[in-house]
This record gives C-alpha cells, sequence and structure tokens, in this order.
C-alpha cells in the first residue's frame, strides 16, 4: 500500500542553518499494517509523514500509494489517498461549523458539489450511527458547534472525518498529544478500533513508547534521518521499553536521550 524508495530531504540547503531531515529512508507498508513510528527530537519521524502527504517536495526518492507513484503530485492532489490527523485539535475541524456539517464535508470530499446543500435525514442517521461507538454523547450533539467541543471530542470527530471515506493510507501525527492521559487512552481505542474494522492500512507517529509497543503491528524506530529499526510479528509481542532502548543503542551506538520519550515510558 506504501512504499518509500531512498527519501533524502534537507532543508536550508546551502545555510548555517542546513539541516538532513530524512537521510535514505526505505520503507514498504502491506495493506493492513499499522505501523508505529518512534524516535527522538529531529528523528526524521513527523518530516516521514510530511514527505508522504506531500506538504513539501523530497529531494530524491520515490513515493508509491497503492502503486501509484505520487511523488511529484502537490498536497491537495495526494489529499484523495490520504487521511490524516494531526496533534492539535484544532486542526482538521471547522470550529464554527456543526458536527454534522463537518462530517458531510469530510463524506463528500472528492465528489462533484452540486447547488444543494445540507444535511440529508440519511446522511444524519449515518452519522449518528459512526458517533455512537465513541461513546462520548456526540450522536445527540450533531449540531453543537465543534468549537464548543473538548480536546479529545474535537479529536474524536477529526479521527472519524478522517476515516470517513476509507482512505489508502492513514496518518496520525502524534494525534494524542495534546490530551490528557485517560481522554488519549479513548481516542487510542477508537484509532484501534476504526483501523481495525475498516482494514486500514495506518502510521502512527508518537512520542510514548509504551503506545508505539502496544498498538499496531509494526513499530519503526527512526534516528537521524533514517529506519534503524523495523519491529514486527512475535517480537513485538513480546517487546518491552527496555529491550527496545537496548535495541536502540545497539543499532545507533548511542544512548536514547530523549526526554519527553522516556518520560512516557
Amino acid at each position: 500500500m506504501l512504499e518509500l524508495k531512498n527519501i533524502y530531504k534537507t532543508f536550508n540547503k546551502g545555510t548555517i542553518n542546513e539541516k538532513r531531515a530524512l537521510n535514505g529512508v526505505d520503507l514498504v507498508l502491506n495493506e493492513g499494517d499499522f505501523c508505529t513510528i518512534i524516535g527522538g527530537n529531529g528523528a526524521g519521524k513527523s518530516t516521514t509523514l510530511n514527505a508522504i502527504a506531500g506538504v513539501w517536495p523530497v529531494d530524491s526518492g520515490s513515493i508509491m500509494i497503492d502503486g501509484i507513484d505520487v511523488s511529484g503530485l502537490p498536497e491537495h492532489k495526494r489529499a484523495k489517498y490520504l487521511g490524516r490527523v494531526f496533534q492539535d485539535p484544532m486542526t482538521g475541524t471547522v470550529a464554527d461549523m456543526e458536527i454534522g456539517e463537518n462530517l458531510a464535508i469530510a463524506a463528500r470530499r472528492g465528489k462533484r458539489r452540486g447547488l444543494k446543500w445540507g444535511v440529508t435525514a440519511k446522511e444524519k442517521e449515518q452519522y449518528r450511527e459512526l458517533l455512537k461507538q465513541f461513546e462520548l454523547g456526540l450522536e445527540d450533539r450533531m449540531t453543537s458547534k465543534v468549537g464548543l467541543l473538548s480536546g479529545g471530542q474535537r479529536q474524536a470527530i477529526t479521527l472519524l472525518m478522517a476515516t470517513i471515506q476509507k482512505p489508502k493510507l492513514l496518518l496520525l501525527d502524534e494525534h494524542t498529544a495534546a490530551l490528557d492521559p485517560k481522554t488519549a487512552a479513548k481516542v487510542l481505542e477508537l484509532s484501534d478500533k476504526i483501523i481495525e474494522e475498516n482494514n486500514l492500512t495506518a502510521m502512527m507517529v508518537t512520542h510514548n513508547m509504551n503506545d508505539a509497543i502496544t498498538h499496531g503491528n509494526r513499530l519503526i524506530m527512526m534516528h537521524d534521518g533514517k529506519i534503524i529499526l523495523d519491529i514486527s510479528g512475535e517480537e513485538k509481542k513480546n517487546l518491552t521499553v527496555e529491550v527496545l532502548l537496548q535495541k536502540f543503542e545497539q543499532v545507533s551506538h548511542s544512548k536514547f536521550t530523549n526526554d519527553r520519550v522516556l518520560l512516557a515510558e
């Protein structure tokens, strides 16, 4: 479903702030893979997701989604293949529109639009059923403005909007980092449920080692713009934070020093 071949990206090239962000990234995700990505600051985690989404062009290498080369496509033309949820719950929804209207925008993305606007009764019933699974009471607040919701409720709506058309690839960029632990756990539970039920291919960047180990069927660790560990199957099921740190030190020949990640164990 996704193939990255030898991806390089350098920011501020030729200046004193030059930074090699991606340093020959190779990755293949099969259909239905749920891959978590962990690493320290500047490891290349979010940069990899931005490269896939087409936020900016890569310097070299190719990006294939479901057999289609999207390397030269701008961000808006890649959007039809992708669903994305960002760290900030304020991103991805329209604050002064109702829950139902936000969902309608996502459901109609890429389709022909006529003169008629408004959420039909059939759509409302469909959205109500989808919202019910969240167990957040949102199905009874369809006419509420999204801007009035809590961060967790808003992120749940964003997750639903990102997956309502069953994208080829779902990108979760630290989508629970701004939430309190209880709400974050609920949003992760919803993410697992939606990914599994729809057999979505997904990538989740996280700074929490436990979350990276607990969720998904593959774990990737990045360091200095490269993938240095790719763990799946039984090895991932038996993985612990201590073992992961040991593996990091063996492969990178350095200590893992990122406090934010270590504190999130």
